[in-house]
């Protein structure tokens, strides 16, 4: 209740925003579904770290690029029909995901051929998925007072971080049922809330009409670029930790897969909580600038880093990613407020699709570095994630962000 009366002073009833909700939270909780079965589910078929990583690195590619091309089109097609593109192809590419691991666990097919099935069919399903957030900040942006924007992002991002605090429990407590059955409970969920947008979710028209004239924003634009590098490094640091989380649990206390998945889905679930924590409460009400938010967020992300790199038990861990989701919850919503303050009105959607696709940027790199280096050392892999979160932490103290744009 208190989320939609804040959601009608920015200029967002209680209808729409609910619905803006829900689809990032079933995308949430679908994402957060994937980050803690596949390391297990991927050793069930063979696949080795490095490969398991990389489905994970390229697959974000493609969302990187696709986030950024979506956020654009949104500005010339409309905020809902691309939101509706990114739901309805979510869940049928999370179906079709789910069945290229059975036809392994079946036996169907092995090796290198498997490998190259499920990264066709992750990498078609990011293509279409990566619609689904900038079309929805861009709809929150365009309804919302510019006085009022850092709150009403944070809000809306809280979404994200509710589906990453249920996804871990749900995803333990599905996995019971099998490690695929979790993938088509997320999909069902997509589907429920793509119906309920296609029917409810108001039409943008006025956003179709006036934004046919308008020019590509560059990542390098100097009202974004250090907001944009900042939030790449953070990514990148975080998604190394995140998607060597399963690997490093299951080696250092001997579990099953299927307690795997319930011991990652705890610490990530841990570490969502904490966001979520501080996206609702320091987030929405700081009033300074967003680069302060940064600075201190990838402080907190450093932290933790260095508590799970030289961690040897799960309270450790658990603590290292509590400081690492706290970092977070300062950082996403400071990005993205500054990003959308930054620009004119007209950009909106181009820059939410920036804002949206540097995050998966930093899921290719993370990945790939921290997942070849953990062959080596599960340590050294953390380290690696620290000192990339180090850089994040010197640039945030030696910019000063950009001016808001003056556009009303």
């Amino acid at each position: 209740m208190q989320n939609a009366a804040n959601a009608q002073e920015v200029g967002l009833t209680k209808g729409p925003f609910a619905l803006l909700m829900a689809g990032l939270l079933t995308t949430a909780v679908g994402q957060s579904f994937i980050f803690a079965i596949l390391p297990p589910l991927g050793r069930e078929v063979q696949f080795s770290e490095l490969q398991i990583n990389s489905i994970i690195a390229f697959s974000a590619l493609i969302f990187s690029v696709g986030s950024a091309w979506w956020g654009r089109l949104s500005d010339q097609l409309g905020r809902k029909p691309v939101m509706l593109i990114g739901l309805f192809g979510y869940a049928g590419g999370t179906v079709l995901f789910a069945l290229s691991f059975q036809v392994g666990l079946n036996g169907w097919m092995s090796g290198g051929s498997l490998f190259a099935l499920v990264m066709l069919v992750r990498c078609t399903q990011s293509v279409i998925m990566s619609a689904t957030n900038p079309g929805t900040a861009a709809y929150a942006a365009d309804r919302t007072d510019r006085l009022q924007r850092t709150r009403a992002l944070a809000r809306l991002s809280s979404a994200s971080s509710l589906g990453l605090i249920a996804g871990p429990a749900i995803a333990g407590a599905l996995a019971g049922f099998g490690l695929l059955f979790p993938l088509f409970f997320a999909a069902a969920l997509a589907l429920l809330a793509a119906l309920a947008i296609a029917v409810a979710l108001p039409p943008d028209e006025r956003i179709v009409r006036g934004s046919r004239d308008h020019k590509k924003l560059s990542p390098l634009d100097p009202r974004l670029r250090a907001y944009l590098l900042c939030s790449f490094m953070v990514f990148t640091g975080f998604a190394g930790i995140q998607q060597t989380l399963g690997f490093r649990l299951q080696d250092m206390l001997a579990l099953s897969g299927t307690a795997t998945v319930q011991k990652t889905g705890l610490c990530l679930m841990i570490s969502a909580l904490c966001t979520f924590g501080m996206q609702m409460t320091v987030a929405q009400r700081f009033q300074g600038s967003p680069m302060i938010l940064v600075r201190v967020g990838a402080g907190f992300m450093l932290a933790g880093a260095i508590a799970v790199a030289l961690s040897s038990n799960l309270a450790t861990t658990m603590v290292g990613m509590a400081s690492m989701g706290a970092g977070l919850g300062l950082v996403v919503p400071a990005i993205a407020a500054a990003a959308s303050l930054a620009v004119t009105n007209t950009e909106q959607g181009a820059a939410a699709g920036l804002v949206t696709a540097v995050p998966a940027a930093g899921f290719v790199l993370g990945p790939l570095l921290c997942g070849s280096l953990y062959s080596l050392s599960a340590v050294i892999s953390g380290l690696a994630a620290a000192a990339i979160l180090v850089l994040a932490v010197v640039l945030a103290l030696v910019s000063t962000g950009s001016p808001a744009s003056t556009e009303p």
